[in-house]
């Protein structure tokens, strides 16, 4: 782990390997760990970096207000980068999105995983998904939330809990645990959104663009992908990878690493 000074704040990182910069950005049930798979095998052409998230896992928490789409430029000028591409999952994704339309000079491309977009709202049928699936849990009860988390998201409303890696369900929901901390914390402080929110700006996006699901993820997900590719010019969208979820370069390195080294080459 490197720690490095990004914009007030103490910014916490793993780094591997030598070429064009890759940014992995994690997704806000998880922490910098969720790219244990992804590091390594990037790692063999790309110079690969991945950190926690501004209050995430082991990075600083100030209490002056911040960005994370600015966070992602200011740890690029911290490490001396003009540009980089940023993969993103989940709420990294939407991280990274956001990132690119606000500093498209800074971005050369983006890989998206399972991704959220700012300004997005959730059907009911997700709503719906949740109450039956997870139901109400008390918000500071961190050991019942991320378990709910991750029946919702790591598991999918397709698949039991035993049809997944109990490893993968006991490393995600301990991820989760710290996340769910972070995000309270974060409800303290003044956390800046983009203006216009992503949502109604995807055209605006010059940069390619990769986009994939897990097929057992959330409806929801996969539509957003849907969007995503119909609305980017030139957007790739590979199929949804059968028999994963949301935290998808977690439970399947393998076409992940696969379809960002594509990608990037």
């Amino acid at each position: 782990m490197h720690k490095i000074a990004v914009n007030g704040a103490s910014i916490a990182y793993d780094e591997a390997g030598s070429g064009s910069p890759v940014v992995l950005l994690h997704a806000g049930i998880a922490d910098r760990r969720m790219w244990r798979g992804q590091l390594p095998a990037l790692a063999a052409r790309h110079r690969v970096i991945a950190p926690d998230l501004r209050g995430y896992g082991d990075s600083e928490l100030p209490t002056t207000p911040f960005a994370h789409h600015d966070d992602v430029v200011g740890l690029l000028d911290a490490l001396d980068l003009p540009r980089a591409a940023l993969v993103g999952c989940s709420f990294g994704g939407s991280v990274a999105i956001d990132t690119a339309l606000a500093h498209p000079d800074r971005v050369s491309a983006l890989a998206l995983f399972d991704t959220a977009v700012s300004g997005n709202e959730w059907s009911e049928e997700a709503n719906d998904l949740w109450d039956e699936l997870v139901g109400e849990v008390d918000p500071d009860d961190f050991v019942a939330g991320a378990a709910g988390e991750v029946r919702f998201w790591v598991v999918g409303p397709g698949r039991q809990p035993a049809d997944v890696d109990p490893e993968l369900i006991a490393f995600a929901q301990q991820m989760d645990q710290r996340a769910l901390a972070a995000e309270l914390a974060l409800g303290a402080v003044e956390v800046g959104e983009l203006t216009p929110p992503a949502i109604d700006r995807l055209g605006e996006l010059k940069v390619p663009v990769l986009v994939t699901a897990g097929a057992a993820d959330v409806p929801d997900i996969s539509r957003l992908a849907d969007r995503i590719a119909a609305e980017v010019p030139g957007a790739v969208r590979l199929p949804d990878v059968p028999d994963a979820a949301h935290l998808l370069p977690l439970e399947r390195p393998e076409p992940v690493n696969a379809a960002v080294l594509a990608f990037l080459n």
